[in-house]
C-alpha cells in the first residue's frame, strides 16, 4: 500500500495524484471489505497494524505475480508494452528525463509510463519490491544477483566554496578545515559516502548544518556559510548559484560515484540496454559537456561509460 510505504496520508496522495481525503475513503472501504484495521493512522508517522502486515504481504505477492506475467507477456512482443514504470534520480528530472520519455513514446506509442523520482536508496528498494521496472540510480554494494545493470555514468566530487574563500595556490586542506563543513545528508545514500570517505582519510570536519538539498547547500555556500562536497550532477542542478561559488577539486584522495540503469534479468528482452544505450548522448549532451563547460577541471572527473 502506498499510503504504507509513504507513512503519511498526504504523501500517498501526491504521490498518486490524488486528494488526501480519497486516499483516506479508499483505505476506509478497504478495511471494511477485510474486516480489519490496517493502518494506526494517529500514529506519527503511519504505520501498518499486524493486520494490514499481513495483507501487504499477500498483496506484494500478487502484484510480484502480475509483474511478472506482465514481464512474460511482454517478452513474447516488446512492442506490445502496455505500462512501463521507470524511477530516475532527482538530479535527471529536468534535464535528461523528459529527453529520455520523448524518445520512449516514439519508440512504444501504445505504452503508458509510469515516472518516480527519488534518492538512491529508495529507488533500488522499490526496484527490489517490483515495484519498479528499470531505474536510473546511483550504484551501491554488491548488486543482486537478479539484476542486471548498465553503467551509463563516472563523476567524481568536487569542493564547492565560497567565491574567494580559499586561496587555492596555498594549501587548500588546511584552509578547509578551518572552515564549517556544509553537508549532504546521511540519510540519503550520497551523503553516506561522502562521510565514510572522509572517515577514511581521518578527517573529522565538524558540520552545523545537514541538509537534504543542494539549492539551500549551494545557497549557504554562497553566502559565506561555510564549503561543501557535492557531484557535479548536483552543481549542474543548482547552477544559479555558480557566480557565488568557487569549486574544484578535493584536496584529498579522489571520490567518485557510477550512475547505472538497473532492471531485473530477463524481464525485457534487450530493452534496458537499449534505454542505457539511449540515455547516454543525452547525458554526454544535457550533463557531461555543460559541465565541464563550466568547470573545466571536471574533464578528468566526469563522462559516459560506454
Amino acid at each position: 500500500m502506498v499510503a504504507a510505504d509513504e507513512r503519511s496520508i498526504s504523501a500517498a496522495a501526491r504521490r498518486l495524484s490524488v486528494s488526501a481525503s480519497a486516499v483516506s475513503q479508499q483505505l476506509t472501504n478497504l478495511e471494511n471489505a477485510v474486516g480489519a484495521i490496517l493502518l494506526q493512522r494517529n500514529a506519527r508517522p503511519i504505520r501498518l497494524t499486524p493486520a494490514g502486515e499481513i495483507l501487504q504481504r499477500r498483496a506484494q505477492v500478487i502484484l510480484n505475480e502480475a509483474a511478472l506475467a506482465r514481464a512474460e507477456l511482454a517478452m513474447s512482443d516488446i512492442s506490445r508494452l502496455t505500462r512501463f514504470r521507470l524511477g530516475m534520480i532527482e538530479d535527471f528530472e529536468a534535464d535528461v528525463t523528459p529527453q529520455l520519455l520523448t524518445h520512449m513514446a516514439g519508440e512504444l506509442q501504445g505504452c503508458q509510463f509510469l515516472l518516480e523520482t527519488g534518492a538512491t536508496h529508495y529507488l533500488h528498494d522499490q526496484l527490489d519490491a517490483r515495484a519498479l521496472d528499470v531505474i536510473v540510480a546511483a550504484e551501491f554494494g554488491a548488486g543482486a544477483d537478479w539484476a542486471e545493470v548498465h553503467p551509463l555514468m563516472q563523476e567524481g566530487f568536487a569542493v564547492a566554496a565560497p567565491k574567494g574563500m580559499i586561496d587555492q595556490r596555498a594549501n587548500v586542506l588546511k584552509q578547509l578545515q578551518n572552515k564549517p563543513l556544509i553537508q549532504y545528508t546521511q540519510r540519503h545514500y550520497m551523503g553516506r559516502l561522502i562521510s565514510s570517505h572522509l572517515a577514511r582519510q581521518d578527517l573529522n570536519l565538524p558540520h552545523q548544518f545537514e541538509l537534504d538539498s543542494y539549492h539551500a547547500i549551494l545557497a549557504l555556500v554562497g553566502q559565506g556559510a561555510g564549503w561543501t562536497i557535492l557531484a557535479p550532477l548536483a552543481l549542474m542542478r543548482a547552477r544559479r548559484f555558480a557566480d557565488q561559488i568557487d569549486v574544484f577539486e578535493l584536496p584529498f584522495e579522489p571520490l567518485s560515484r557510477v550512475i547505472s540503469l538497473t532492471a531485473r534479468k530477463d524481464m525485457f528482452q534487450e530493452m534496458p540496454g537499449q534505454v542505457a544505450g539511449t540515455l547516454r548522448p543525452i547525458l554526454q549532451r544535457s550533463i557531461v559537456e555543460p559541465a565541464i563547460a563550466e568547470y573545466p577541471f571536471l574533464k578528468d572527473l566526469l563522462g559516459v561509460i560506454q
